[in-house]
């Protein structure tokens, strides 16, 4: 009788996501075990106590999904399972946390698309601005923004130590060129988009970071992203389902676009979707991270 399918959900928080458990069992995982509070040291012999036990044939169908919050804790923990691995008993590991890989790469491979589509430019030389960018998903935005050719800057709405110790530690963990800089107040942001030609909003859930006076200040702005699905929305005059249309309250920069929370969401929801379910139709061990949600994200819009 064939094995069933397994995923083991490691995660440093107190709880495991249920978002995660639902993707995983809605990929076709038969069975789920969530491990919490787990540290960075314990992955290997989790990794090992689940390769060794299932056979070589078992291990095709066992999956090992990393989740928590911290993004450098997700990739260290990663390194960490893949080290473990002992051919042929290797299994596929994917690091998601807080689904920040997913949803950044939704974000900008959308961003990407009306860039193109609307202006007919590529990422490469643009200059873009990631507000909330000290979170797990501006981080993960910023990133991958700048691995993609983009002048990118990570923002923190209170402290500017902060951002450019973020960014001085995403540059040497990824090999990226983040600057760092904080925005407290309506006119350090108006500062900011003023030369931007991209921007991502990831703040907090529930707050408008950009107003309809801030954005006035827009000048060559192209594309604007807000992944904030919560009332009142992150940046004013863009819909849930926005994807492409224009920015009203940008005034100065004829053509500026934006993107909704939801069309984001819907990227990703299908990106996270497609990337479990890899993890049990590939021949070989896959070990996915932001760059894989990337390229596919892109296959994907």
């Amino acid at each position: 009788m064939e094995k069933r399918t397994i995923i083991h959900l490691f995660d440093p928080m107190p709880h495991n996501s249920p978002f995660d458990m639902n993707m995983a069992a809605d990929a076709g995982f038969e069975v789920l075990l969530p491990y919490s509070n787990v540290k960075l040291e314990e992955v290997n012999s989790l990794v090992q106590d689940a390769i060794f036990s299932r056979g070589p044939a078992g291990v095709k169908r066992t999956g090992i999904f990393i989740g928590g919050r911290d993004i450098g804790l997700a990739m260290g923990m990663l390194n960490a399972a893949r080290k473990a691995m002992v051919p042929p008993f290797e299994v596929s590991v994917f690091a998601d946390p807080s689904g920040a890989f997913t949803t950044a790469a939704a974000l900008v491979a959308c961003v990407e698309r009306e860039l193109r589509n609307k202006h007919g430019k590529e990422l490469p030389g643009q200059r873009a601005v990631v507000f909330g960018g000290t979170g797990p998903v501006g981080l993960a935005t910023g990133v991958i923004a700048s691995l993609a050719g983009v002048d990118t800057t990570i923002v923190d709405p209170f402290n500017i130590e902060i951002a450019l110790q973020k960014a001085d530690e995403y540059n040497a963990l990824c090999g990226c060129k983040l600057h760092g800089t904080y925005a407290s107040s309506d006119a350090d942001k108006a500062r900011l988009i003023a030369s931007a030609d991209l921007v991502f909003c990831t703040a907090k859930a529930g707050v408008q970071v950009l107003n309809a006076d801030v954005l006035a200040d827009a000048k060559r702005l192209k594309v604007a992203g807000d992944v904030n699905a919560v009332p009142p929305l992150g940046i004013e005059g863009i819909k849930l389902k926005h994807f492409g249309e224009p920015l009203v309250h940008v005034v100065n920069a004829p053509g500026a676009v934006g993107i909704g929370a939801l069309a984001v969401g819907d990227v990703k929801y299908r990106l996270q979707n497609r990337l479990l379910a890899l993890m049990l139709t590939t021949e070989k061990p896959v070990y996915l991270d932001f760059r894989d949600a990337f390229q596919r994200a892109r296959e994907l819009v």
